[in-house]
């Protein structure tokens, strides 16, 4: 079994919902779910709107990496999210979404495809990334970088607002 990190990220309609529905969902379909951050608040990133709520879990899959984004895209489209992000003049315009799940890690992979790109390739750049992934994983190494989560948190240049909204998250 493959270990992953998943990142998931809220700021339409009832965004606490949406996260534990995207959890059991993942749960059901992708993997078991092995850790959870609690569940951060923070302002939307490069763009103005809602605040998010964002978490990120540890799963264990079967599912290739391919498979793996086919799921939880299929996941986002069950749970609203009808439109991926766009680009407009090569830099990605952003909207509010009811789920956002990114594909942090598949185990210490590099991948890089037209349709995925494994690391993400902004998460070193994203407070509302590496905060919950630090409760989680502080000494698992980002294998394009070779430092740990700890370091990529410590050196982020992220100055929005990141705050604590829910300590204990678990599916019931």
């Amino acid at each position: 079994m493959a270990q992953v990190f998943l990142s998931l990220g809220s700021n339409k309609g009832n965004c606490f919902m949406q996260l534990k529905k995207a959890t059991e969902q993942i749960q059901n379909d992708v993997g078991k779910i092995i850790k959870f951050s609690s569940i951060f608040k923070s302002k939307s990133w490069a763009y103005e709107d809602s605040d998010y709520l964002n978490a990120v879990i540890e799963i264990k899959t079967f599912l290739s990496p391919d498979k793996l984004l086919q799921k939880t895209q299929e996941i986002e489209k069950k749970l609203g999210r009808n439109t991926k992000t766009k680009t407009e003049n090569g830099k990605p315009v952003y909207s509010s979404r009811s789920i956002d799940i990114d594909i942090l890690f598949y185990e210490n992979k590099i991948i890089k495809t037209e349709q995925l790109t494994i690391p993400h390739p902004l998460m070193h750049l994203r407070l509302f990334v590496l905060k919950p992934m630090m409760q989680i994983a502080p000494d698992f190494v980002h294998p394009v970088f070779d430092k740990t989560i700890e370091t990529l948190y410590i050196r982020c240049e992220d100055k929005n607002s990141v705050s604590l909204y829910k300590k204990d998250f678990r599916l019931s």
